[in-house]
């Protein structure tokens, strides 16, 4: 099933008497939340010995700016990762990467902590790890070790 982005399902409602809407993103804090939550999932990417040698930077810096503005993106904030780096194209963009079912199982531990650090409510909480898990899922590109 293709991941589609949460505001054409459950990410928008009515914000007030002046008609607007408001995101997903905008409900759980906006960009610091999102920072936080990169910059924990990175703290665990960091030591782990099989996700780390995937990013090519020396600096995780780099992929956790991806991230964070994929992340901000989808959930219906600023759209600077098109702006810079056009269609996400995910899967491709991960293609040169073995994601086995161990490397998905490690990002989602790391991802599930980063999570869990938020302390969303439990709705919120739910309407995030369920992409999350199911794009992870999405990744896998090999069964080989």
């Amino acid at each position: 099933m293709p991941l589609v982005r949460p505001q054409n399902l459950i990410g928008r409602k009515p914000a007030g008497p002046d008609g607007g809407t408001r995101s997903f993103y905008d409900e759980v804090g906006g960009h610091e939340t999102f920072v936080r939550l990169v910059d924990a999932f990175y703290d665990g990417v960091a030591a782990d010995e099989v996700l780390r040698p995937m990013y090519p930077e020396a600096d995780l810096g780099p992929a956790k700016e991806r991230l964070l503005l994929f992340l901000e993106q989808y959930w219906g904030g600023p759209t600077t990762y098109s702006q810079q780096r056009g269609h996400p194209r995910l899967r491709m963009r991960h293609a040169p990467f073995k994601v086995n079912p161990d490397a998905r199982d490690r990002w989602l531990t790391h991802m599930r902590a980063a999570v869990e650090a938020l302390g969303l409510p439990p709705a919120q909480e739910g309407v995030l790890w369920d992409y999350l898990d199911r794009a992870a899922h999405s990744m896998l590109n090999t069964f080989e070790d």
